[in-house]
C-alpha cells in the first residue's frame, strides 16, 4: 500500500501558511506525508516566436533553495519537495494524479471581484482540474466580505 500523500502547492507567499499547517496536521492524523510543490512558469512566447522574460525571476537554483525552506510545521512529518514547470493549475493537477495524492491543501490570495476576473484564480482552476478533493484556505485575517454596498446618492 502506498503512503498517503497530501499535496501542498506553494508560491512562497504567506497566503499558504495556514494551509501548510493544516496539511501537516492531516498528514500526522492519517499517517501520511506532505508533498510540497512549487510550479515555475515558463517565459511567455509571442507570435513571432520570441520569448518575453520581463522582470528577472529567481533562477531555478534559487527556487530550489526557497523550496527547501518550506517545511511542515511538525518536523516529524515526512515530506518530499518538487519543483516543476508549467501552467500552475495544470501542473498541480497532473502531479496529484501521477502521485495518487489523497488531498490537495492550498492557500488562496482571497481576491474578489475585478482583481479575480483580471488575474484569475489558480486555486479555482486546481479545484476544477484536480483528480482528488481540494481544500482551500484564505490567510487568517483576509477580508472575505463582498465590496461595500453603495450609499444613497452614489452612482
Amino acid at each position: 500500500m502506498s503512503k498517503r500523500k497530501i499535496l501542498f502547492p506553494t508560491d512562497f507567499s504567506h497566503t499558504g501558511d495556514a494551509a501548510l499547517e493544516l496539511a501537516t496536521s492531516l498528514a500526522r492524523e492519517r499517517g501520511g506525508e506532505v508533498l510540497i510543490v512549487h510550479v515555475e512558469e515558463p517565459p511567455a512566447a509571442y507570435g513571432a516566436g520570441e520569448m518575453y522574460y520581463g522582470m528577472p525571476d529567481p533562477v531555478t537554483d534559487d527556487l530550489r533553495k526557497m523550496l527547501d525552506q518550506v517545511k511542515p510545521t511538525d518536523p516529524e512529518i515526512p515530506c518530499e519537495r518538487r519543483l516543476i514547470t508549467g501552467d500552475p493549475a495544470t501542473a498541480i493537477a497532473r502531479l496529484a494524479a501521477d502521485e495518487g495524492v489523497e488531498l490537495i491543501v492550498m492557500g488562496t490570495h482571497g481576491r474578489t471581484g475585478l482583481m479575480r476576473l483580471l488575474m484569475g484564480s489558480v486555486a479555482e482552476a486546481v479545484v476544477r482540474r484536480a483528480p482528488c478533493p481540494v481544500l482551500t484556505l484564505r490567510q487568517p485575517g483576509e477580508d472575505a466580505t463582498s465590496p461595500t454596498p453603495m450609499q444613497p446618492g452614489e452612482a
